[in-house]
């Protein structure tokens, strides 16, 4: 039997950023700094993400989660319709670009224990990466692996017959 070598980018973790892209929506849903905490979790909300971008005249100054708002708004009893965005935003954000691959998500994700990284292209936030975009894309990989193996495994026993 011919035991083929995979190449890097047929290989998850090697997988390019752009690739793991490729199926997403190209929406990006922002807010800006002085938006009120009140219209980010509309935005949330009506979108279905747990994280928007914040912008100032197009620049990446933070971000800002669902467990942000609840936490640094919410429980703080700070007035939702009032607050601005920026009293809540993290500003240390950990962003990536297409250098990165799957693998490199992953791991800043567990390291900074962060789900979401926004991509930069340019100095632009173009996207941001879920560790849900990321567990879609391994799923949909494994089951492609699984299909091969299940099609090797038919081939071996037929050609032993």
């Amino acid at each position: 039997m011919v035991q083929t070598v995979r190449r890097p980018e047929e290989i998850l973790a090697y997988r390019s950023l752009r690739q793991t892209l490729v199926s997403k929506p190209k929406e990006l849903w922002t807010a800006g700094p002085t938006d009120s905490v009140l219209t980010a979790l509309q935005t949330m909300g009506d979108k279905n993400v747990g994280l928007i971008v914040v912008l100032d005249q197009r620049r990446l100054v933070g971000v800002v989660s669902e467990r942000d708002c609840v936490r640094r708004a919410v429980l703080a009893q700070k007035p939702l319709e009032t607050t601005p965005v920026s009293d809540i935003m993290t500003r240390q954000v950990v962003t990536v670009d297409f250098a990165h691959t799957f693998a490199d998500c992953m791991r800043l994700m567990h390291q900074h224990g962060i789900r979401h990284l926004p991509v930069v292209d340019g100095g632009n936030v173009i996207a941001v990466v879920s560790v849900r975009d990321l567990l879609r894309e391994a799923v949909a990989h494994n089951a492609k692996i699984i299909a091969e193996l299940e099609l090797e495994r038919l081939s071996i026993f037929t050609s032993m017959a």
